[in-house]
Parts: structure tokens; sequence; C-alpha cells
């Protein structure tokens, strides 16, 4: 079999996965396009020297590490939050139901905003383990390979995550209601 055919297999089935997770670190879909089309870039160049692996974790610790080293050289290090709202937007109204009043869709707007806000504030340690596990579905362990961390780090990284976004949800839902 041949690089390019390998590619094609190991490679393209999980470029969207690969362009999510650019998005979430580097918190826009231009910056992501150009960090995946980098990651890809260098998955090709190593395809030959891939064993049979997990070629999911293996893209996407790839593309951990080009968003890093992307970020590092064009972006001042204070800036992490997302700016590509639209992709949640676009998100809230295919998830809205047809018959949803405009109320209803309003609200799940603004609770989507709300869990954006949450995650973008995490620490990036936190947020991309977050982002690995509940929307890349990865598992423990394949978190632990693209992270190259113990898989107990993993689980208390997590384990912080999700009590910090229930913390910060939790204390701008306490915010709507004094304000009503």
């Amino acid at each position: 079999m041949d690089e390019r055919q390998r590619f094609s297999e190991a490679v393209l089935p999980y470029v969207d996965d690969a362009l999510s997770l650019a998005r979430w670190l580097t918190g826009n879909a231009a910056d992501a396009e150009d960090v995946v089309q980098e990651a890809c870039l260098r998955a090709f160049g190593a395809i030959a020297s891939v064993q049979n692996a997990n070629a999911r974790a293996w893209l996407l610790a790839i593309v951990r590490n080009t968003a890093f080293s992307w970020m590092a050289k064009n972006r001042p290090k204070a800036i992490t939050t997302t700016d590509d709202a639209g992709i949640f937007e676009q998100a809230g109204l295919e998830m809205a139901e047809p018959q949803a009043s405009p109320e209803a869709i309003l609200i799940r707007k603004a609770d989507a905003a709300q869990l954006e806000n949450a995650i973008a504030a995490l620490p990036l340690a936190y947020r991309e383990v977050l982002v690995l596990r509940e929307i890349e579905d990865l598992s423990y362990r394949e978190i632990s390979k693209v992270l190259s961390i113990p898989v107990g780090t993993v689980m208390s990284r997590l384990a912080r995550a999700r009590s910090s976004l229930i913390q910060r949800i939790g204390m701008a839902g306490e915010g709507k209601a004094g304000a009503a």
C-alpha cells in the first residue's frame, strides 16, 4: 500500500474531528483550518512510520501539537478564547425543533453561548481534556495517548473541568435569577 492510500485510510476519515479539536484549541475557524492543514502535512510525512495504531488518536495528537506550535508562533499567549460564535449559533439552530417557539430557540442559543463561554474560560489543560472526552468522544486511554499523560491525570483533569463548568454555569444562573 502506498503512502497516499495509507493517508486516505488513516487520516481523511478523521479530518472533521481534527478540525473540531483545532477550533476548540485555537478559538476560531480560520486558524483551525490553518492548523489542520499543517497537521495533515505532518501526518502525511509520518504516515510511513505509523503501525496499526489508533489513527484517530494519532491524528488528534498531531493536531494538538500543531495547534500549540502554531499559536506560539502566531499569537500572543494571552489570546486563547473563541471568537467564532457562528459555529455555536449554527449548531443551536440545527438542534432546534421545527415547531420550537422563538423564545425557546433564543433560550437554547443563550444556554449554548453560556456553555461555550464556560468551556472557553477553562484552563487549557482542562479544556483540551474536556473537549477530547465530551465532544470528540475519545476514551480515557486515547486521551492519555493524545496528550502523553497518565490515565489518572486524564481522569482528574476531566473531573476538575466538569466541576469548574458546573460552578461557572451555576454562578451565571444565580446571576440571572437575581436580575429577574
